[in-house]
């Protein structure tokens, strides 16, 4: 197996999901998120998913070794032959190291850990502005993407309320914890000469831009 073996590492709000999809779709490989990798595994019952569905039904921490197991299932799977962008894994040193493993067993490697960086006062303007209708669902942004009335939905004329996990405290509070939890990984991969810092600040299609042009730097046009 070869081709363009990617992970996405970011904060939440950062964009980086959009822009990992985006790049998937220009590269024609997929974008593996975590979630929607425990759910296709556990809904396919795959061996692994056999094992983590209990931990994910009652809410519990899937232990590493299943959760690496998923990850193995997933990229052994043809359609990851021509590569694959990991957004959510890794998440530790630990399974980092997993990775490697896991691409080594299948002869390729990590080609690049590509870092969405976006300081930390956007990110809050980002998250605390959002506003979501309360009947259709429609997220619209107090600055960015405004309703036509404010507070209320555009298209349904419902409410629009700010979401518990988009409240001030709250995203400071995940903000605090991805840095502690994502330095380790960043300053790993800055070490092995396999990061790619990207500057988010900036609109979709200029950051997808600079992510291409990283890439192509990097030798993997």
């Amino acid at each position: 197996m070869s081709g363009l073996c990617l992970i996405f590492l970011g904060p939440p709000g950062v964009g980086k999901g959009t822009q990992a999809g985006l790049l998937a779709q220009r590269r024609g490989i997929p974008h593996i998120s975590t979630g929607d990798m425990f759910r296709r595994a556990i809904r396919e019952r795959t061996p692994m998913g056999e094992k983590a569905r209990p931990y994910v039904e009652s809410g519990g921490y899937v232990p590493d070794d299943i959760v690496n197991g998923i990850v193995a299932e997933r990229l052994a799977e043809p359609d990851c032959g021509p590569g694959f962008i990991l957004d959510g894994f890794p998440r530790t040193i630990g399974q980092a190291q997993a990775l490697d493993e896991i691409l080594a067993g299948q002869g390729r490697r990590l080609d690049a850990a590509v870092y969405v960086e976006v300081p930390d006062a956007v990110i809050l303007r980002r998250l605390t502005g959002r506003r979501q209708c309360t009947q259709c669902g429609a997220v619209y942004h107090v600055e960015f993407d405004p309703p036509s009335q404010e507070g209320v939905c555009d298209r349904c004329g419902s409410p629009l309320i700010q979401r518990d996990d988009d409240n001030d405290e709250t995203v400071r509070r995940r903000l605090e914890v991805y840095h502690q939890q994502t330095a380790p990984l960043v300053e790993h991969y800055a070490a092995r000469g396999l990061l790619v810092r990207i500057d988010g600040d900036a609109p979709v299609d200029e950051v997808a831009r600079r992510i291409d042009d990283a890439l192509a730097a990097v030798g993997r046009s």
